[in-house]
């Protein structure tokens, strides 16, 4: 057994927020409450910490199989760790993509012997290629619990119909990526100033704006529970609003990148900055941060998206898009949306930990008793700098950044990871 002492125990769910003791026993939480110092394996002094449900991170990138020069299972979950996320939903664009149960049941047999826990999505379209869909009870039947064609968008509106109406029967959800090429120049960066400036084209918001609308009224007629994934645009958000009002069972989520920074940002870091969907203006970062605000977006995800510095050298317009996020997320979230006033630490806990877990049905991302022993202890008010990253890739503009809330423990199925040395 494990005892957490005089910690600072959240629970978003119940809205628990009280300085007390944690019992672990089994991988599971034993019992919360005031409890004597004796006959514990480990006893973990947490005075003056967070203790919080480990992070669930509905929007990450292993890479694994196909492209583990970028980062794979191992790399990956010593990353998360890293950050305090105990969950992790991978998506589906590997090589080969996990279209088929071969893959999948691959995936999820290495899975299990992860320091983390590995939900692995599947793909809508058999082969990425947005033409058939995949058997999607067959895929669920075999551990899916989510489908998305991440990376693309599906762009016709029949199989995102069918998909949606199936999802809706096997209660799992879809998640999109909304970006429709027609409104696209050449992808990563925003179509405005910046991109004026840099001539180099960029990708409009009008691009997800029109998708956002589509998935948005397709979820109203199907009744299925839809994704909108790193949303990045005032109009998209105020369309989700309104789905949402109307019925619609959407939940978008938000990368702390979108809330962070702006398309300026691109001419400082350069292709670290380069991501699908881009960062865009000002105006759009506010209005990000007043949709998790008001509870339009309710899930804060990375869209960790590790590629090798080589790769990233190449130049803005040559290099992948995206940034990896696993390490920097709680920092970000803390530093720019709890300090600044946006949000309070229990409603940004429960956009990374029983959101989430709402979205795929899962158990993690609370502190209850008989819960998963899945934890994240920090320092809210502790400073320290993005240095080292535990990722096989560090293509992140966030490097050498102060952040706050230092993790000391990151604790997954009942084992504890000492990251106070770190």
């Amino acid at each position: 057994m494990i005892l957490i002492k005089n910690g600072r125990v959240m629970d978003p769910e119940t809205g628990f927020d009280k300085v007390t003791d944690l019992v672990l026993s089994g991988g599971k939480i034993k019992s919360i409450g005031n409890t004597e110092t004796a006959d514990f394996e480990q006893i973990i002094d947490a005075e003056g910490m967070v203790v919080a449900p480990g992070l669930i991170d509905v929007h990450v990138h292993f890479r694994d199989p196909g492209f583990t020069h970028k980062e794979d299972m191992q790399t990956g979950s010593r990353a998360a760790l890293h950050g305090g996320v105990t969950t992790v939903v991978c998506m589906a664009n590997t090589k080969p993509v996990v279209d088929s149960t071969e893959i999948l049941d691959d995936i999820l047999k290495r899975a299990q012997k992860l320091p983390v826990r590995l939900v692995q999505t599947a793909a809508v379209s058999k082969g990425f290629k947005g033409k058939e869909l995949v058997n999607m009870e067959v895929l669920k039947a075999h551990g899916a619990l989510g489908f998305t064609d991440d990376g693309l968008p599906l762009m016709d509106e029949e199989i995102v119909r069918r998909a949606m109406e199936t999802a809706a029967k096997l209660d799992v959800p879809v998640s999109l990526h909304e970006e429709d090429p027609k409104y696209i120049k050449r992808p990563g960066v925003n179509a405005g100033k910046v991109a004026e400036q840099l001539e180099y084209g960029g990708a409009s918001d009008e691009a997800e704006a029109v998708m956002v609308e589509r998935d948005c009224r397709l979820a109203l007629e199907t009744g299925a529970s839809v994704d909108i994934q790193h949303i990045s645009s005032a109009k998209a958000v105020d369309l989700v609003k309104d789905a949402k009002a109307k019925g619609a069972h959407v939940t978008a989520e938000a990368a702390p990148h979108h809330f962070t920074l702006t398309e300026e940002d691109v001419l400082t870091y350069g292709s670290l900055a380069k991501m699908n969907p881009p960062l865009r203006t000002k105006k759009d970062r506010e209005r990000i941060i007043e949709g998790l605000k008001e509870g339009t977006i309710e899930i804060i995800a990375t869209d960790h998206a590790p590629h090798s510095v080589e790769e990233k050298a190449t130049g803005l317009e040559k290099a992948p898009s995206g940034i990896t996020g696993l390490e920097t997320s709680l920092g970000l979230g803390i530093t720019k949306l709890v300090r600044e006033g946006h949000l309070t630490l229990m409603e940004l806990l429960e956009k990374m930990t029983v959101n989430p877990a709402k979205l795929y049905h899962l158990e993690q991302g609370r502190i209850q008793e008989g819960k998963p022993a899945d934890l994240v202890l920090f320092k809210e008010d502790e400073e320290y700098i993005v240095e080292k990253f535990y990722s096989k890739a560090s293509n992140s503009p966030f490097k050498g950044w102060k952040l706050f809330g230092k993790i000391y423990y990151t604790i997954c199925k009942g084992n504890v990871y000492d990251l106070s040395q770190d």
